[in-house]
């Protein structure tokens, strides 16, 4: 991969300069995202610092650790998790929502194990990552407008327990009771499709 492009042709904004309880992190390797996403929450009263790498991102966050962070699960020089950790074990009241084209089950739990507060798939906009960012935790969030289907929730954990079983199809089968062909055929097959709106059968 080629490395990111900076943010703007100005030097990026590199510090905090505004009310500590403002302060927001972003990292994504997707600079017209990260851009547009940086001058949003601005308007919404954040005090921004976007960073385009793992490499800058964990840098800055041991050093200047933010209340609120928003990172990408894939970029370009490595896995957001590991800006994540850095980002908990510096503070542990910083906010973290993680972002990913990728949303899954495994890649969610894993988030939250290191640290992560919401999970967001992309695409995104910012007022959904203001309202994750800000929210409390006294009250369950909406409902997503297109939750994964039944079927989608049962492949996801199959697969989940068979990565963890280092994709030992009998030990998989063991420990979810199943039969071990019925095993095969399931993880043979590609992820059901999500929830799609139904239409009545005759």
């Amino acid at each position: 991969m080629t490395d990111a492009a900076p943010l703007s042709s100005s030097s990026p904004k590199l510090s905090f300069t505004g009310d500590p309880a403002r302060s927001l992190l972003l990292v994504d390797d997707d600079t017209i995202f990260l851009t547009r996403l940086a001058r949003a929450m601005e308007k919404r009263g954040f005090d921004v610092v976007a960073l385009p790498s793992v490499q800058e991102g964990v840098a800055f966050a041991k050093k200047s650790p933010p209340k609120y962070a928003v990172c990408d699960l894939r970029l370009a020089d490595g896995s957001g998790l590991q800006v994540v950790e850095a980002l908990r074990a510096a503070s542990p009241e910083c906010r973290i929502i993680m972002l990913t084209g990728y949303g899954n089950l495994a890649t969610a739990v894993a988030a939250v194990k290191a640290g992560a507060v919401d999970y967001l798939s992309k695409p995104t906009d910012a007022d959904a990552v203001e309202k994750a960012l800000l929210a409390d935790g006294s009250e369950l969030p909406e409902p997503p407008e297109n939750p994964m289907s039944a079927d989608r929730v049962r492949w996801e954990h199959i697969n989940r327990v068979y990565e963890q079983c280092d994709r030992n199809v009998s030990e998989t089968a063991r420990r979810l009771k199943m039969h071990r062909r019925t095993l095969q055929r399931i993880l043979a097959k590609h992820a059901p499709k999500d929830n799609v709106a139904e239409e009545d059968t005759v």
